[in-house]
């Protein structure tokens, strides 16, 4: 799949955020991966210039999970977190473990399927599967 010519990819590069300040995570590894077509937002982590910049674009605000900050820009189309879900690696980590897939940062999926299997919803539940799956016949 070319990610360049997805909508919220789009948006997303228009931010022109540093690509090295922030990682894709949330479904957004299942779309670069074309496990999914379909994703309704990018869920992003920031740090350092990448947050900063997002601060001069929105308000941050608590997140549903309670945990950290998040600015939601775009209509709510892409949310920016200073930090992920409880018990997950801090900002500096994800982002250092980012894979590159067509010049933008994702979690591995590995690391977006530990949190998905924790979280428990039913969404969650069948994303783990197509990474399970994915995961089971690639060396990815």
């Amino acid at each position: 799949m070319e990610l360049a010519g997805h909508p919220l990819v789009r948006v997303l590069r228009s931010l022109e955020l540093p690509a090295t300040d922030y990682v894709v995570t949330g479904s957004g590894p299942l779309l670069a991966h074309g496990l999914r077509s379909v994703v309704h937002d990018l869920d992003i982590v920031a740090r350092g210039k990448a947050w900063q910049a997002v601060l001069r674009l929105g308000t941050p605000e608590a997140p549903p999970s309670g945990y950290g900050s998040l600015v939601s820009l775009c209509g709510g189309s892409v949310e920016v977190f200073d930090r992920w879900l409880p018990g997950s690696p801090g900002p500096d980590q994800m982002i250092e473990d980012a894979e590159w897939v067509q010049g933008i940062p994702f979690s591995p999926l590995r690391e977006v399927l530990t949190w998905k299997e924790r979280l428990g919803r039913q969404k969650d539940q069948d994303d783990a599967k197509l990474i399970r799956d994915y995961l089971a016949h690639s060396d990815g």
